[in-house]
């Protein structure tokens, strides 16, 4: 429980599911993370250690079938009546351990498969495309968080239309104005862009901070200096240090994990998502929630958070000339910001209601219970 998207999309779930219809449980391979800080109390808190594990021969696959027989022992010691799986890897476990212990199960998927799978699976990764096609076939639903997430996860599974649904993340607004009300970040007079998001491959921050070196020469004169935060941590962090350092970029301030992220997005000017690709991104729901401008790349989910109004000002991926483009197109139409800022309010307002969207997932929890 880390602070992705995934884990604050369960964290709403655990908070938000109806109790006087569920009692939820949170299985996790480890109990560590800030947002284990966050957790209901009336939610018991079940992982699997390295110390479950037993010495002796490894052979390929051994962990996860541990892993898979630890599930199974807790979901009949616990009297499960349906599992709620959120990412691919836990699909991989809670797949086999809900037909081992016979127990219903929907599964949700949140990235278009065809791009994640191969990114983030470098090892037997056919293998796990077989493995994960099983998961979801035996699924009683499968959620998909976006149009692009639903018709990339049926060809590239190649599952059935009856059993897949389209269910947006909501954004819970409510405490993000909570959290953003209680703390507050000191900023000077720079132009200040904030990029929120887990230092890996697929999230595009290589050419976010190309970007910068191009706006150091093309930034508007009559505009003040800008200013870019990149909040958040990962395997990427030390590389995008040093091509910051090569390129000797001085406005670029690497803040690290942060506890209250939100309180940077609304302190910063835009909020900048240069992803080369996104099932339906976090980060834009709670910037649009908080009333703060969005330069983004149109790709998967993202796109479709602009309906018939603008909302977003949008770049291509993996082109650092048009992230920078478009964002001194924002710098210089403030007029515009207002109007998409509340185009953005109504699109959250119609798609990505709280409880609308938690009440969906709970009517088909109780359908494949009751099955």
């Amino acid at each position: 429980m880390r602070g992705g998207g995934s884990e604050q999309q369960t964290l709403l779930l655990l908070r938000h599911l109806d109790r006087r219809l569920f009692a939820p449980h949170l299985y996790v391979t480890e109990a560590t993370g800030a947002l284990m800080d966050y957790l209901p109390n009336d939610v018991p808190v079940h992982s699997y250690h390295p110390s479950n594990q037993h010495g002796g021969l490894y052979l390929p696959g051994q962990a996860l079938r541990r892993q898979i027989s630890d599930l199974k022992t807790i979901l009949k010691a616990q009297d499960i009546d349906v599992i709620y799986d959120r990412t691919f890897s836990m699909s991989l476990v809670a797949g086999p351990a809900a037909k081992a212990a016979r127990i219903p199960r929907v599964s949700t998927i949140v990235s278009p498969p065809e791009f994640a799978l191969p990114l983030l699976a470098k090892r037997y990764r056919w293998i796990k495309r077989r493995k994960l096609r099983k998961a979801y076939l035996r699924a009683h639903k499968v959620i998909a968080v976006s149009d692009q997430a639903l018709v990339s996860a049926k060809n590239y599974y190649r599952l059935p239309g009856a059993n897949l649904t389209k269910i947006a993340n909501p954004v819970d607004t409510a405490r993000l104005k909570e959290r953003t009300a209680t703390e507050t970040v000191q900023r000077d007079a720079r132009w200040t862009f904030a990029c929120v998001a887990r230092m890996t491959e697929e999230k595009g921050h290589q050419d976010l901070i190309q970007a910068m070196q191009l706006l150091e020469e093309t930034w508007p004169e009559n505009l003040p200096e800008i200013h870019l935060w990149l909040i958040g941590d990962g395997p990427l962090r030390e590389e995008l240090e040093q091509q910051a350092k090569t390129l000797n970029l001085h406005e670029v301030s690497f803040l690290g994990n942060q506890d209250n992220p939100w309180k940077f997005i609304t302190a910063a000017d835009a909020v900048v998502v240069p992803s080369l690709f996104e099932g339906m991104p976090n980060v834009v729901l709670e910037s649009m929630s908080l009333k703060t401008a969005v330069v983004a790349t149109r790709i998967g989910g993202t796109s479709e958070l602009e309906k018939d109004k603008p909302t977003i000002w949008w770049a291509n991926p993996g082109s650092p000339e048009s992230l920078a483009n478009a964002l001194i197109d924002l710098a210089t139409r403030p007029t515009e910001v207002e109007q998409r800022l509340h185009s953005a309010t109504e699109l959250l307002r119609e798609n990505h209601d709280l409880q609308n969207q938690i009440r969906l997932i709970e009517m088909i929890l109780r359908d494949a219970s009751q099955k």
